[in-house]
Formats: structure tokens, C-alpha cells, sequence
């Protein structure tokens, strides 16, 4: 996204800061070009709304005719809201409560993603007037090279079906007359940049697949997940996966595994999410001091762990640079929030004349920033707002009150 200093300013006065801009023609391009790659191979596409749900975005992802995956009630009422299509909804999530289950089984979903035994017994109890279309989670113990907390493969993890509850999952599906089973599922992680691992997933879900078969089970779809990794330094454009090679690869993977275990391909589904929303965005933040330390430069911005955890909770980066003054002169400093932690967002080069009031701006940060916001330190989450060419800006979601944040406490 590129910003002009008038114009961050300006959205920073209307909406102050922090502020999640998203271009939304970068948003539209995004998804264009995925559907570029994926249309021509009957590949489907779901957007992974963990990445960023909110009511108007849902309804472009609807308008797009993309899928969408909730791992919610609050998710599924964002997606209901934006009048998306029941049936181009997929409910995932581990550990799934009642309500969650009742909403599978009341049509408010097209299909489930059941995570486990417990999900998959518990599911098939309930009472249904129509079928459930079912996909099953599994676990293939496949891991790709990512932080362990954003790691959904592999042995370590709490996700999917182990291969040996697979028999007993069959066994559920056969008597439950309410259930119907459609596929299989399995992702690995999130920022995955190895084509390798999306092809094994798919190498063993065939696999599986053919064992499904054996016991009368046809495999209609399976998903291969999404985490595509995408790029977050403008001095690294290699730190990227080749997306087009990848489900080429995968494609590739499916029809020769399906041949070598003699049953037909089943459609393939992917679910990316940062990969599509998170280069759209930007947040900015206004400086609020810049301390010299003995040896290291502070700089104090009015966001930070609350409105953005992920540098905290694993590492990630986001490229920062200063939006109200000339790029020149520039130290490495470390960026920081205003809460009551070490909550740095990260080490950047910024100008040595930037000063209190300052704009600074943070890119990619359109995924798994405002999705994952809190209210610690009774903070108040920021707005959203699209931004388009030519086009007034549009406030996407409103920035929080006090009131906002106070409203759930019991005063007697």
C-alpha cells in the first residue's frame, strides 16, 4: 500500500491512531490473482476469515463468489450479518462448543470441518431434520519450517484425527444417518514458503482418501489448507512462495496419487487468508516519544501489544518506515508500544530527526493485527478503513470508546 503523507495524516486526524488502512483495490487484486491461478484447475478457494472478518469485508468476499471458513458463533454472525451464503460456509475450529455444533446442524453452515472424536460423537448425537456435510480434520503428521505457534501439522500439534482414530471416524459416519461425509482436510501452519509441504499434504490426503474408499467412503473434496507465506520486507522480494508452482504442484500431486491408488481426483480446496488480506493493510501509529537509551534508541508509538500481539507472541515482522518526515538520515531504532510490557513491534531504520507527534507506518498488517486485538490495559481497539483510488475513504469498523470497553463490568 502506498500512502501520502497528506493522506495518512488526514486519516489519522478523522480516525486517530493506531489506524488499520486497508486497500481494498489491493484487497480485489489479490483475490483476482489467486482466482487466476486456482479457476483454471477447479481449485477452490476459501477465504480463512481468522485473517480478518468484519461485516462490509465479508460482503466483497462474497461479492468475489469465494468461500469462507468461521471458527466461530461470533465469526458465523459476522458472515450472517453480511447476508454471506449459508452454503459457501465451512465451521472449523478445535474444540467446538455446542452452540457451534447446533449451528452445523441447523443449516447455518454448508459443511463442517469436525476436528475430532469428541466433535465427531458429539455431532452425530444431535438431532437433525437434514443431512450435515462433513469433512474430516486430519492429522498426517506432516510439519513446514514456521514458528511453532502459528504450526497446525505435525505430531505436536492438537489439530485433526491421528491415522489411528481414522477406523473408528468411519465407523461413526456409517451409523449416523444425519452425517455426510464430503472429504478430508489438513493444514500445516501459517507464512509456510515451501511448496513441498502443500504437495505432501496432498500426497497423503489422497492416501487417505484411498483408504476411505476401501471402506465405502468417497472422497469428494479435499482441502490442503492455506498459511501461503508472503512477503514483509521490501528488501527480501525472494521471501515469498511461488504460489503458481505450488497449486500447479499440487494439482500435479492430486491426479498422480489418485491414478497410482485408483480412485478418481477429488476437488481440491485451498483457504488462504493472509495471503490475501494482509499485504492490504497498514497501520498507523502516532509517535509518542523517543527515548535514547544508554545504548539503543526507543521509539514509543501509541499502539503495541494490544492492537498487535503478533511481534510479541512470536516474532513477526513488519516493515516500519516514517510517513511525516524525509526518509533520510537513518538509525536503527526499536519501535515499542505504550503498554505496560516490553512490547516491542520491532527494529527499524528511521530518520534521526523523528520526534514526538510524528507519523510512523507499519505494513502487511492487514491479517491476525485487529483480528487479534485486546483490550489489555483497557485499551481501546482502532478503527479499519478501506481506502480505494479516487475514491473518499470508507470506515470499515469504528474505533472503540471507553464506554465501549467499560460496558461489560457490573457496577453495583
Amino acid at each position: 500500500m502506498t500512502l501520502s503523507p497528506s493522506v495518512a495524516e488526514e486519516l489519522a486526524q478523522k480516525y486517530e491512531t493506531p489506524l488499520l488502512v486497508l486497500d481494498l483495490d489491493a484487497f480485489d487484486s489479490a483475490v483476482d490473482r489467486c482466482r487466476s491461478v486456482c479457476d483454471p484447475l477447479g481449485i477452490e478457494i476459501a477465504y480463512a476469515g481468522k485473517a480478518l472478518l468484519l461485516v462490509p469485508l465479508a460482503r466483497m468476499i462474497a461479492a468475489h463468489e469465494l468461500r469462507l471458513d468461521v471458527c466461530s458463533l461470533g465469526e458465523l454472525l459476522t458472515a450472517e450479518r453480511a447476508s454471506f451464503p449459508a452454503e459457501r460456509i465451512t465451521l472449523h475450529g478445535c474444540g467446538k462448543s455446542d452452540e457451534e455444533l447446533a449451528a452445523a446442524a441447523h443449516g447455518r453452515v454448508g459443511r463442517i470441518v469436525v476436528d475430532g472424536m469428541h466433535e465427531l460423537r458429539r455431532l452425530a448425537a444431535l438431532s437433525t431434520e437434514h443431512p450435515i456435510s462433513v469433512m474430516l480434520r486430519l492429522n498426517p503428521g506432516i510439519e513446514a519450517h514456521t514458528h511453532a505457534f502459528v504450526r497446525t501439522g505435525g505430531e505436536e500439534t492438537k489439530f485433526g484425527f491421528p491415522p489411528r482414530e481414522e477406523a473408528a471416524a468411519r465407523a461413526i459416519l456409517r451409523q449416523a444417518a444425519s452425517l455426510h461425509f464430503v472429504g478430508l482436510h489438513a493444514h500445516v501452519g501459517s507464512q509456510i514458503y515451501e511448496s513441498g509441504a502443500y504437495v505432501a499434504v496432498a500426497e497423503a490426503l489422497v492416501t487417505a482418501a484411498a483408504r476411505f474408499a476401501q471402506d465405502g467412503f468417497s472422497t469428494r473434496e479435499i482441502i490442503v489448507g492455506g498459511g501461503f507465506g508472503v512477503t514483509t520486507h521490501p528488501d527480501r522480494p525472494n521471501e515469498r512462495i511461488d504460489f503458481a508452482a505450488t497449486i500447479a504442484a499440487v494439482s500435479q500431486a492430486v491426479r498422480t496419487a489418485s491414478a497410482r491408488v485408483r480412485i478418481p481426483p477429488p476437488q481440491v480446496g485451498i483457504e488462504p487468508g493472509r495471503m490475501l488480506v494482509g499485504p492490504a493493510g497498514t497501520t498507523l501509529y502516532r509517535v509518542l516519544a523517543v527515548k535514547r537509551q544508554a545504548r539503543r534508541t526507543f521509539v514509543v508509538v501509541d499502539g503495541g501489544l494490544y492492537e498487535n500481539p503478533r511481534p510479541a507472541l512470536y516474532g513477526a515482522y513488519h516493515h516500519a518506515f516514517a510517513v511525516s518526515k524525509p526518509n533520510l538520515d537513518l538509525r536503527e531504532v526499536r519501535i515499542c508500544g505504550c503498554s505496560c510490557e516490553n512490547d516491542e513491534l520491532g527494529r527499524a531504520m528511521l530518520p534521526s530527526a523523528l520526534c514526538e507527534g510524528d507519523l510512523v507506518a507499519m505494513t502487511v498488517t492487514g491479517a491476525y493485527t485487529y483480528s487479534m486485538a485486546s483490550n489489555y490495559n483497557r485499551f481501546v481497539r482502532p478503527a479499519v478503513v478501506g481506502t480505494r483510488a479516487n475514491e473518499p475513504p470508507v470506515l470499515l469498523a469504528r474505533r472503540e470508546s471507553l464506554d465501549d470497553v467499560l460496558r461489560n463490568d457490573v457496577a453495583e
